[in-house]
């Protein structure tokens, strides 16, 4: 074959790709034939997944993928065994919740790139696994978003709270990866001279929040100098009022600030539980890992990493999102 003639199938093959490219697109299916599955994190119908569940669903949509939702109940245990299981049957890409962290999720990883199933990770950072493989994130840079609610509750509060003043800060401390945005708002009240409570997550609470009553009730008792409580999820900032009824307390006896939104704490805001909340965009890390594993399998790009931490939501605010919000978006 002559060069003119090699030139000339070249430039016809990269005609028929940017045809066979831009029909699909027209089509809203240039993803179609693709398995995802995805780690709504939560259980079926969950205040904070089930927004992730509309991203996902909405780039299923949109691109035509296959997009099928596991739901862990918030159980680390249960994510790994159920990624375990998902890798067996060999879906062509799987958008990972990183909530068990690096050392649980590394070798399913390992198993995961041999078997060539592209993998994304969501909500909770793993920067080792992710290192190893090339794998992208979708999610807050949870220290960042932590140090910032801090600085910007302290900000709020003004006079209200004092060097001496007790704080009390809910996360699952046990877990390093997904502890990290709580952490950044302990160190931020330590360093303004609070003195911070630590407090641990109940065994199920994750799920059923009203499980950590009794924990919450008996350190509150124990420190009536409390002036703030840092919940660690949308889902928490829902029940605050539930929380602070009770034990007895106003809206404004104690300064309640957190991560996530939805109904729930639109309510909580409009009742006065709340003062601010940082916002991480759940839509966007159930919709990005759907389009970003999509392009990598079939434009071959690389993976997507995107800060979803967009900013904070407000007393001051709320009701500019409080429609987003009954939609499920926000």
């Amino acid at each position: 074959m002559t060069k003119l003639m090699k030139a000339l199938v070249g430039a016809t093959s990269l005609v028929a790709l940017s045809v066979g490219v831009a029909s699909a697109q027209e089509g809203g299916q240039w993803c179609s034939g693709v398995d995802i599955t995805l780690f709504s994190g939560g259980p079926a119908g969950g205040a904070f997944n089930s927004i992730i569940d509309r991203g996902a669903m909405q780039a299923a949509a949109d691109t035509g993928a296959n997009v099928q939702i596991v739901y862990s109940d918030w159980d680390f245990d249960k994510m790994i065994t159920q990624l375990r299981d998902m890798i067996g049957q060999q879906p062509d890409a799987i958008a990972m919740m990183g909530h068990p962290g690096d050392s649980a999720i590394m070798p399913l990883a390992e198993q995961a790139d041999a078997a060539g199933i592209k993998m994304m990770y969501m909500n909770v950072d793993v920067p080792e696994v992710r290192a190893a493989f090339g794998s992208g994130y979708v999610g807050a840079t949870l220290y960042a978003q932590g140090v910032a609610l801090g600085q910007e509750t302290l900000r709020m509060a003004g006079d209200a709270v004092q060097p001496g003043d007790t704080a009390i800060v809910m996360s699952r401390w046990e877990s390093e990866n997904r502890a990290q945005r709580e952490l950044g708002l302990v160190d931020v009240l330590e360093e303004a001279g609070m003195s911070v409570i630590k407090l641990q997550e109940a065994e199920g609470a994750s799920a059923d929040q009203m499980l950590q009553l009794p924990l919450l009730t008996a350190t509150l008792l124990s420190n009536p100098n409390t002036k703030i409580i840092g919940y660690p999820g949308g889902p928490w900032l829902s029940a605050a009022p539930a929380f602070m009824q009770a034990i007895g307390k106003n809206p404004d006896d104690i300064i309640a600030v957190g991560f996530d939104l939805g109904q729930g704490v639109m309510s909580a805001f409009e009742g006065g539980y709340v003062m601010v909340t940082a916002d991480q965009q759940p839509y966007q890390q159930g919709y990005l890992p759907v389009l970003s594993l999509c392009q990598q399998i079939v434009y071959k790009l690389g993976p997507l990493n995107v800060d979803t931490g967009a900013g904070f939501v407000t007393a001051d605010n709320y009701q500019d999102v409080v429609s987003l919000a009954e939609a499920g978006i926000r």
